[in-house]
């Protein structure tokens, strides 16, 4: 499903405005600080979904020396079964191809089961495991990779 929602690309300005869905959907959250540091990077990719001038939903991704990495994708709990935060991760891997990424990682929480199934329907696979990476609360982290078209 499309769902009513534009995405487009973060900009610096919605670092602020993606703290209070930050901080519903994480127990450890970024700073509008830390998301604006991010957007205005080279190497930052941020998506926002908006709809009815709300935000709903974004992804936060970095490239470099043909690696990428997700860092952090949120969907508001209301909207949540409605295909967007595949509609964003598909955003941000065509964003990770076009700067030259190969590959991508993650970490997602052990118990996060329906976030690992959204990553593995996407060709995601599993290389290792984090121990008590999440601090809040402690849990550890599935690591797992994706081969880009072009990569290995």
């Amino acid at each position: 499903m499309d769902g009513p929602w534009q995405i487009r690309r973060a900009r610096t300005a919605d670092g602020r405005r993606l703290v209070p869905l930050e901080r519903r959907c994480f127990s450890d959250p970024w700073s509008a600080e830390a998301f604006e540091e991010l957007f205005s990077s080279p190497f930052g990719h941020g998506f926002v979904a908006e709809h009815l001038g709300e935000i709903d939903g974004y992804l936060v991704a970095r490239a470099v020396a043909g690696e990428g990495e997700i860092l952090n994708l949120a969907v508001a709990p209301e909207v949540r079964g409605q295909g967007l935060g595949a509609r964003l991760l598909t955003a941000a891997l065509d964003s990770l191809v076009r700067a030259g990424a190969r590959e991508v990682f993650l970490e997602v929480r052990e118990g996060n089961l329906t976030a690992q199934s959204l990553y593995t329907h996407r060709g995601f696979r599993p290389i290792g495991r984090r121990t008590r990476y999440y601090r809040n609360p402690v849990e550890d982290a599935i690591v797992l990779r994706l081969a880009l078209p072009g990569g290995a």
